[in-house]
């Protein structure tokens, strides 16, 4: 028998905190968090979503052992900016098993229900400015802030009664590519034409000048994606989380700003692919973080491990879009890349009805991942 709760004390909690590292504990593909970061996440004191967002924990418990965990959620200022009445569910893990599955789905779709829901969209852990999608193709070890799960998840909540909402995909580019010279001379082209008609200027990211770099990233990226499905803008203090996560791991030679006639219209945000290192070091409960990042730091520091480059965010403030700026980025990108130990190139998430994809298609990316956000209506 199933017994489905919401969390209720300090014990039930650190079950629910540390139950992926028991569901993942032989499946190779998983790369853990550090354990901070996954504490900042589930804490509402402390990470900034959860000041526009009310939520519940619920565990799935069976014979007194914890099978799965879910959290609902109702994203007010989501709400409020898409003129929406949705709930979320995020923090999905479960073992394959259909009754625990749907008895979890069930519980976070009634919980929704009930603060007067129309829908219920996810997963998103725990906003669409963070990890969310459910893995449905190509199981192999995610990217940095890319979730992860088994293949059996699309069964589970497919079978649950979601149906897809929309594809997230991810696009990805390796170095035999990059160094075909018909490639770049091709590109580079495109790029010195369009660069010379609108007076367009690519520079890399000041390091020195990191709190004023990331706030003009912000700011552009509110503009670029203002009319993406599911966007919500970034806050000060969700900015702030953001220097804090991404700020120490971005190297200036993969991370752009364009420029048109010194103001800044677009962006490019790369980093190393963090989680080779996170592999090597592989955070756990009961192990001291100062360790953990000791061994993360040395793997950080000589780089060895580290083969892959992402890049999660690129964005270009809506009147100048058109103009050759994302095939600037493109460029600029695999010149810093061609130089250096990197070898292959994650672009994602990218939604499946954004033209970009047929971009990078055509530059010769593929799509190698998929993630999906999943939907139930909650109206008869």
């Amino acid at each position: 028998m199933i017994d489905i709760r919401p969390i209720a004390d300090k014990s039930e909690f650190n079950a629910f905190f540390k139950f992926p590292w028991t569901l993942y504990k032989d499946d190779s593909n998983w790369i853990p968090p550090l354990l901070s970061i996954r504490r900042q996440l589930l804490d509402r004191s402390k990470h900034p979503a959860w000041k526009y967002m009310d939520g519940e924990f619920f565990g799935a418990w069976r014979d007194g052992e914890l099978v799965g965990t879910i959290v609902a959620l109702i994203n007010h200022e989501h709400n409020r900016y898409h003129n929406e009445n949705v709930g979320f569910f995020g923090m999905f893990e479960t073992i394959n098993d259909m009754e625990v599955a749907q008895g979890l789905l069930n519980t976070a779709t009634e919980w929704v229900k009930a603060q007067g829901a129309d829908a219920v969209r996810g997963p998103a852990n725990l906003t669409t400015n963070e990890e969310c999608g459910l893995l449905v193709k190509n199981f192999d070890a995610p990217v940095i802030l890319m979730p992860y799960n088994p293949p059996y998840y699309q069964d589970l909540v497919e079978g649950a009664g979601f149906d897809k909402a929309m594809d997230l995909h991810s696009m990805y580019l390796d170095r035999p590519l990059i160094e075909k010279h018909d490639t770049l001379n091709r590109l580079e082209k495109l790029v010195k034409r369009a660069t010379k008609r609108s007076n367009i200027t690519i520079r890399n990211i000041n390091m020195r000048r990191k709190k004023e770099e990331f706030r003009i990233f912000r700011d552009i990226y509110n503009d670029a994606w203002d009319a993406n499905w599911g966007f919500v803008p970034m806050n000060d203090e969700e900015l702030d989380a953001l220097i804090a996560d991404l700020g120490m791991l971005v190297e200036p030679e993969l991370a752009f700003f364009a420029e048109i006639d010194g103001e800044p219209v677009g962006f490019a945000l790369s980093v190393p692919n963090f989680n080779e290192a996170l592999a090597k070091a592989f955070p756990r409960p009961g192990v001291p973080e100062l360790f953990t990042l000791a061994q993360v730091g040395w793997h950080w520091k000589i780089r060895k491990s580290i083969r892959g480059v992402r890049m999660p965010l690129m964005g270009v403030k809506s009147e100048h879009r058109n103009k050759g700026i994302d095939l600037a980025f493109f460029l600029a990108l695999m010149k810093a890349m061609l130089p250096s130990q990197y070898d292959y190139l994650d672009s994602g998430w990218i939604l499946e009805t954004n033209q970009l994809i047929s971009i990078s298609v055509n530059l010769g990316n593929e799509i190698y991942k998929t993630h999906r956000m999943y939907e139930k209506s909650l109206v008869d």
